[in-house]
């Protein structure tokens, strides 16, 4: 055996324990859904093949759509809001100050923090007798919200004193929806903190020397020097951030109903239907077919996302 063969071979060996893992459990199991989408897959009885009958009913199911819907409304609130408000944070704790330490930890406890509790907590706060919250809002004599369990869209609510009627898909996420998107926004923040002050620090300070020394003021070094050299790190959070929005659940299960995904169906997430379906009701093809679908709605909106964006990208 010739040398550069024996190192590829040892290469390969080394990868192996990683190639065994990601194939045991998730090349096989990826494999293994899309054949039970394709049946009427139940845990006992007979499996009848179906085709593609399982997709055909998933698109004119109009709980789906509805679900779809609303996990639209969760991306479109979560994703840009979390972008600015931790680019934000992030600018301000890449600045020489006191105790920066303690508050970078501060801001990252509730990314390492279990998504159980902190939807348990939340659910409390949001509690209309007891929470919080309300609490908070009585003070300032404004009457309690029923977070949790309002099913109006916000957009409806806004736009009722100037008597605008909209169809229900463009009422807007609902209040209890609105509040899981809160919640939400709270818990991924950090994260994207430390990934965008890690951006921030790799920018070189040579840069802002010399145009402070052409007299650029703080907006214009953000505007020039700060926000273009960032676009890489944007970029990732931008596709990161969507793909881990469209995957909620927990929230969902934890802080609404009975039966989760109320009121009225309001905060029924994609993936929460797709556990509805194939671990309450077991339609495991059914399920697996809503779960298929939504991974090719992921990646064209990635596509998507890489074609339109990553043109922009500057890199130092």
């Amino acid at each position: 055996m010739n040398r550069r063969l024996r190192e590829n071979l040892e290469g390969y060996l080394y990868l192996l324990p990683a190639l065994v893992i990601l194939l045991v459990f998730r090349i096989i199991p990826i494999l293994f859904s899309v054949r039970i989408s394709l049946y009427d897959w139940t845990m006992a009885g007979p499996r009848k093949f179906l085709g593609f009958n399982n997709y055909l009913q998933v698109l004119s199911d109009p709980m789906f759509w509805r679900s779809l819907l609303n996990t639209f409304w969760y991306v479109i609130f979560t994703v840009p809001a979390m972008l600015f408000l931790s680019l934000f944070i992030a600018v301000l704790l890449n600045q020489k100050i006191r105790a920066l330490g303690f508050y970078r930890t501060l801001y990252y406890l509730p990314v390492v923090t279990s998504i159980v509790a902190v939807s348990i907590v939340w659910k409390w706060l949001y509690n209309p007798e007891r929470g919080l919250l309300n609490y908070l809002l009585s003070l300032f004599n404004i009457s309690p919200i029923r977070w949790l369990e309002d099913p109006r869209g916000i957009f409806t609510i806004l736009l009722s004193p100037l008597k605008i009627n909209l169809p229900d898909w463009l009422s807007g996420p609902s209040v209890a929806l609105c509040a899981i998107i809160i919640m939400s926004i709270w818990k991924g923040l950090g994260y994207n903190i430390v990934i965008f002050l890690a951006g921030l620090q790799n920018i070189p300070v040579q840069y802002y020397e010399a145009a402070k020394i052409d007299g650029a003021g703080s907006f214009r070094l953000f505007r020039h020097i700060t926000w273009p050299l960032l676009s890489p790190t944007t970029f990732y959070i931008l596709i990161m951030s969507t793909i881990v929005s469209f995957e909620a659940f927990a929230q969902v299960w934890i802080m609404t109903g009975p039966p989760p995904g109320g009121p009225l169906g309001t905060t029924k997430v994609v993936m929460y239907y797709f556990y509805e379906q194939s671990f309450e009701l077991w339609r495991l093809g059914y399920g697996a077919s809503i779960a298929f679908i939504a991974f090719l709605i992921i990646l064209i909106l990635t596509i998507i996302q890489r074609q339109v964006l990553e043109r922009r990208v500057q890199y130092a």
